[in-house]
């Protein structure tokens, strides 16, 4: 495994282009490229990353077409991930836009869903989560994730954590676009600062969904 030196400018023109030419034939042709300027320093800045915060996996390129209308076989962005417990943990993305960063629930069973609804509807925990959120938001995350059209059932419509009763997965990310910093080994320390203050929001969910 090398030392991460960042992601060079050749990543997201790789991705600016593929969005363009999302053919097998295409991608041998330009295979190197995806190897030498994504897949390994993607994997060179999980493995810089591992010890504060676990071993991660970079995501195959490849598409899974098998239920999907669109057929193009490639995915037009690498994502990275940590996993800290069952669909939780901290990602990366790298695309034609360049460098994000996020961390959270992904994806929820239906009893990691009943468990993240009761701890929200309690005072002390539900009060814990907002507080974590709002630091989040006033850092300029975004806060996201898949949503119930209404309050779920057994809970008051006005209850105070309405907005968050309705999650059903719950992350927070950010944008970082194509910095100057993206190309060097400076881009490591950006990441490992913004999962720091990730961390809070992950602990929170590790302690209630893990």
């Amino acid at each position: 495994m090398g030392t991460f030196t960042g992601f060079p400018a050749a990543g997201p023109a790789f991705y600016a282009d593929l969005e363009e030419n999302n053919t097998k034939e295409w991608w041998a042709e330009h295979r190197d490229v995806y190897e030498r300027a994504v897949r390994a320093p993607m994997a060179a800045l999980l493995d810089g990353l591992s010890a504060e915060f676990g071993v991660g996996k970079v995501f195959r390129p490849n598409r899974d077409v098998r239920f999907s209308r669109d057929k193009s076989p490639y995915k037009t962005a690498q994502g990275g991930f940590v996993q800290t417990a069952e669909g939780i943990g901290y990602y990366v993305h790298l695309d034609a836009d360049g460098l994000a960063v996020g961390a959270g629930c992904h994806t929820a069973a239906p009893a990691q869903v009943a468990r993240f609804r009761e701890a929200v509807d309690a005072a002390g925990d539900g009060a814990t989560l907002e507080a974590i959120l709002e630091s989040l938001r006033r850092a300029g995350y975004a806060i996201e994730g898949e949503r119930l059209k209404t309050v779920p059932r057994g809970y008051a419509t006005d209850h105070p954590r309405a907005e968050l009763l309705r999650h059903k997965t719950l992350t927070a990310g950010r944008p970082f676009g194509t910095p100057a910093w993206l190309g060097s080994a400076d881009a490591l320390e950006h990441i490992r600062a913004s999962w720091s203050e990730l961390r809070p929001l992950v602990e929170w969910l590790m302690g209630h969904l893990g």
